[in-house]
């Protein structure tokens, strides 16, 4: 049975801050290191995770997929890319999938922006339904990440629900059950 809102605002709130109390302190907040030592539980899970990225990169040979996850956010995050080693077509996109250290549910995402020369400018993060080319490897990335972690998609509704909590860069009333399950910063991808 997945979990509601409340479920998970109540996982969030042990992990991030309603204030930014500790914003000029030295030490460190409690759920700050909550968060740390939850990631140290949650590299154990590391190879599981890769193994989720070689069987997307087995399905998609002709595709990037890479490993992108970073311990300041509270997902494991695999990104596929189009086609590696043709031109860059005018727009460029990314299909993201994060599996939250915090809860067992993921959720797959696109990232879309524009180039000029190889720089990438303005990202623009949509949640699915994705457009048909991206939808197909996010439904790969999901299968895959639902038979290694038995996790639940996160439905868009839910994800997007705001949260009175400040998630690093993010703060009320942007915050959303996204950006604390996951991370603040959806399009920042290399």
């Amino acid at each position: 049975m997945p979990l509601s809102k409340e479920e998970l605002l109540a996982i969030a709130r042990g992990y991030w801050r309603p204030d930014r109390d500790y914003e000029l302190r030295q030490e460190r907040s409690p759920e700050h290191d909550r968060l740390e030592s939850r990631w140290e539980e949650a590299l154990e899970d590391l190879d599981r995770w890769r193994a989720v990225l070689r069987e997307v990169r087995q399905e998609f040979p002709d595709y990037t997929v890479g490993d992108v996850t970073a311990t300041a956010d509270a997902c494991f995050r695999g990104v596929v890319y189009p086609v590696k080693g043709r031109p860059f077509p005018p727009y460029h996109w990314i299909v993201v999938g994060c599996l939250s250290i915090l809860a067992p549910i993921y959720i797959v995402y696109g990232v879309e922006y524009g180039r000029v020369g190889r720089r990438r400018l303005n990202p623009r993060v949509s949640l699915e339904p994705l457009l048909p080319e991206r939808q197909v490897v996010a439904d790969v990335i999901s299968r895959r990440i639902e038979a290694r972690f038995g996790a639940s998609k996160l439905p868009r509704d839910i994800a997007e629900t705001p949260v009175p909590l400040y998630a690093q860069w993010v703060e009320p009333p942007e915050t959303t059950l996204f950006h604390v399950l996951f991370t603040n910063e959806p399009g920042n991808v290399p």
